[in-house]
């Protein structure tokens, strides 16, 4: 494996220590402006990595199908986003508001925190891998400064992800740094899911607008079923909005800039 590509898929799991290591400088629970804030960027950094990094590039590829190139695009779109909601109901978990979702289990409510934003990450994980490996197989339409912007973007929507699995568990009483532990490994699954996906990439190089478009599905339903509400919610919802479109920018800036 080269060193572009494990830069590429340990960018991410960077973004999500960095985050937790926020227990250590930070003293007491986020409030509620911050959660709303750092709920509404990454939301936007996701929804332009979806789209301009995923989305694009997918029916890019699929241009030799005419007025059809929509159509893996779409399928694995909705794929994607089933795939996510099948695993958000048979996976014990808690939302990012603390509310219980999933099926009951006997699972301890911090092991359930940790659960919601390990499921967030596993999309996240899969998109980067995607986007390396259809680099590393010679995709013409896949460039490498295209899968770093990707992983950079990735990154900084992962540092407030870490941040909001910790600080919640100091403010329960728990040790700091156990609570950094316990974001840390929120965030394992993305080079583990980015490794697996690149390994069988290789096999599925035919249909890379399919995976492309399932990772920009799986995305979205994150947004859509987590962030967008968290940050919508009660008062102070203009911040969420307005940090929203912050990184919707500047993710794709970065795409734009990079790619």
């Amino acid at each position: 494996m080269s060193i572009e590509i494990l830069e590429g898929i340990l960018i991410p799991f960077l973004g999500t220590t960095l985050g937790a290591a926020c227990v250590f400088f930070l003293k007491g629970e986020m409030s509620e402006k911050l959660k709303k804030a750092m709920g509404g960027f990454a939301a936007g950094v996701m929804i332009s990595a979806s789209f301009f990094s995923l989305i694009l590039p997918a029916l890019e590829q699929s241009d030799d199908m005419g007025k059809l190139a929509f159509v893996p695009t779409m399928i694995g779109f909705l794929i994607g986003m089933l795939f996510l909601l099948f695993l958000d109901i048979i996976i014990p978990h808690m939302h990012l508001d603390k509310s219980e979702e999933g099926p009951k289990s006997g699972l301890k409510r911090t092991t359930k925190l940790v659960l919601a934003v390990t499921l967030h990450n596993l999309p996240e994980g899969m998109a980067v891998g995607i986007v390396y490996a259809g680099w590393k197989y010679g995709n013409n339409e896949i460039a490498l400064s295209g899968a770093l912007a990707l992983a950079l973007g990735i990154a900084l929507q992962n540092f407030p992800e870490g941040a909001i699995v910790s600080m919640p568990l100091v403010a329960e009483g728990m040790p700091k740094w156990k609570t950094f532990i316990y974001g840390t490994l929120s965030g394992i699954v993305e080079p583990i899911g980015a490794l697996l996906t690149i390994f069988a990439a290789g096999f599925f190089l035919p249909v890379l607008p399919y995976l492309l478009s399932f990772a920009a599905g799986a995305m979205f339903y994150v947004v859509v079923e987590e962030l967008i509400p968290e940050m919508s919610e009660g008062s102070h919802s203009n911040i969420g909005t307005v940090c929203f479109a912050f990184g919707f920018v500047m993710m794709m800036a970065l795409d734009v800039g990079l790619g």
